[in-house]
């Protein structure tokens, strides 16, 4: 059924006809029938357009369910991958806005408008593609990605989609928005590299050119910001603003000439901008480590063994823990097959609907806060709630001989797009005297990281000070203890977790406390009393 929008007719009337009713006169009916002529041809190109929606409508369906049949074949790969993540995201939010609402804002489709906002509210918003493309940018800086070779749709030596000249520049216009110029710069580029090999162009070239001369100049690449300026007025002679910034360019160059100064490889243009921390040596060595260079040697090599655990423990005694050593001081070690793809399953499972935006704990407060450098999603799993948990539970107690009723729960962690947590301690440090105060169990002696999945590339566990790098491999579990005998801290357990470039991650962490070790105190590991 139709619903007849409200429609302006211009009728000729005479004032007679005006001013009289139309029943009482032939004439009158007869200027009904034109109306009437008129009405059937505006309720025809109504139904033409209709008709039209309605198979652009049909169009979307298919093409949503082609696109996602797809992409469920192997969700986790497809989601993945990081440039499919950001164009998912991007078809829900900008392309949804420009293609899809108009086609579907219509007044015979109310209600399913209201069925289509409730679903809706699960799909990605305007914030989520911003977030998106910062991952990108993450995963560009961290694996020193070429920005090119992205667009191209390679991917740190992973077949990835092709980005058009229009998604480049969406991508550099989101930059410019945060004010990040260094990446604005190499995304506009890469929209003016992409625009000159389409044959339908999908980016205005001008305008990239306008934004991309702006962030040279911004970055203090004056010279290139003068070329870049030139071919948008040959472009757009008109362009008010480039034609006051060649001037403005042009002086800039006269008076580095006048001063000899020449270009300075230095300058922000050619390197990204980032904070003290991200330019410190722990930063640097976390990247370089994420990226599996060997910057920092592996102490006493050639000690580490691998052996069979069995600690007494009737848990152990047919199916020893296949334990390797992978450091001696701080001593970290893998366990290898601790669960099983059922189990996995079964966490998984139970996780998945309770995952929430993961927090770190504020070291003056003691308050549990959003950050910056930890990008994951994670829910908690009590070991009462399911045999599966009580099982992986009891596994790990045996396995390391600690005390899990005093532990925390199961963390279930995923670390999606870019997803990463910087470098950070477990334990509490002396000044946070109220990091774990509520729970009353005492410091995080040691932590038990569970790999629930392989991981395509990128999402190592890293850690800064001894050079060791642990890829996750599904079913496998990293072993260290946080605190020495004493009671301190061991400092070169500070570890990260590297931004995931391809696949999801998925980790089930348990961090075992003081309370309960008292009479095992397997720390003793550690000579420091």
């Amino acid at each position: 059924m139709f619903v007849i929008l409200p429609i302006v007719l211009c009728l000729v009337q005479t004032p007679e006809l005006a001013s009289a009713e139309l029943f009482t006169s032939n004439a009158h009916l007869q200027t009904a029938l034109y109306a009437e002529r008129d009405i059937s041809s505006l309720l025809k190109l109504y139904v033409e357009k209709e008709e039209a929606r309605i198979s652009k409508i049909k169009q979307l369906a298919e093409d949503f369910d082609r696109h996602s049949k797809r992409a469920l074949e192997d969700v986790d790969k497809y989601l993945g991958n990081p440039v499919n993540a950001f164009l998912l995201i991007k078809k829900f939010t900008l392309d949804w806005d420009r293609n899809v609402t108009p086609v579907l804002s219509n007044n015979t489709l109310d209600s399913l408008m209201e069925e289509i906002e409730q679903v809706k509210s699960d799909l990605p918003t305007f914030e989520d593609l911003k977030g998106a493309a910062s991952a990108l940018m993450r995963l560009q800086d961290t694996y020193h990605l070429d920005t090119s070779a992205v667009a191209h749709g390679e991917l740190g030596g992973v077949a990835s989609p092709i980005l058009s000249a229009a998604e480049c520049y969406l991508l550099g216009h989101l930059s410019y928005e945060e004010k990040d110029y260094y990446h604005t710069s190499l995304w506009m580029q890469a929209a003016l590299e992409r625009e000159s090999q389409e044959n339908i162009k999908t980016a205005d070239r001008a305008k990239t050119l306008d934004y991309l001369s702006y962030a040279h100049g911004v970055l203090g690449d004056i010279s290139q910001a003068l070329v870049l300026t030139n071919e948008l007025l040959a472009i757009d002679p008109g362009h008010e603003r480039a034609a006051n910034n060649k001037k403005y360019f042009e002086a800039m160059l006269q008076d580095e000439t006048r001063n000899k100064r020449s270009v300075d490889k230095n300058k922000p243009g050619y390197h990204i901008i980032r904070d003290e921390y991200r330019n410190s040596e722990e930063f640097l060595t976390y990247e370089a480590l994420c990226r599996g260079e060997n910057v920092v040697p592996i102490q006493n090599a050639d000690r580490l063994t691998c052996q069979y655990r069995t600690n007494n423990h009737p848990l152990l005694l047919l199916q020893p823990a296949k334990e390797e050593t992978v450091h001696l001081d701080p001593w970290v070690v893998i366990y290898h097959d601790v669960l099983s793809d059922e189990e996995i399953r079964t966490i998984k499972h139970l996780a998945t609907p309770r995952l929430n935006r993961a927090t770190v704990q504020n070291s003056k407060t003691g308050e549990l806060e959003f950050a910056n450098y930890r990008i994951s999603k994670s829910a908690w799993l009590k070991g009462d709630e399911h045999p599966v948990i009580q099982k992986v539970n009891n596994r790990m107690e045996a396995i390391t001989g600690l005390e899990m009723s005093t532990a925390e729960e199961l963390q279930i962690a995923n670390y999606g797009l870019g997803g990463h947590y910087e470098p950070h301690f477990d334990f509490a440090r002396k000044e946070e005297k109220d990091a774990f105060k509520s729970l009353g169990t005492g410091n995080r002696i040691a932590t038990f990281l569970n790999y629930m999945s392989d991981v395509e590339a990128g999402g190592a566990t890293v850690f800064p000070y001894i050079g060791l790098k642990l890829f996750p491999k599904k079913g496998n579990a990293a072993f260290w203890f946080n605190l020495r005998k004493n009671g301190e801290g061991i400092y070169n357990t500070r570890h990260a977790a590297c931004p995931v470039l391809v696949g999801t991650k998925w980790v089930a962490n348990k961090w075992i406390h003081e309370r309960g070790q008292e009479f095992r105190r397997p720390c003793s590991l550690t000579e420091d009393e």
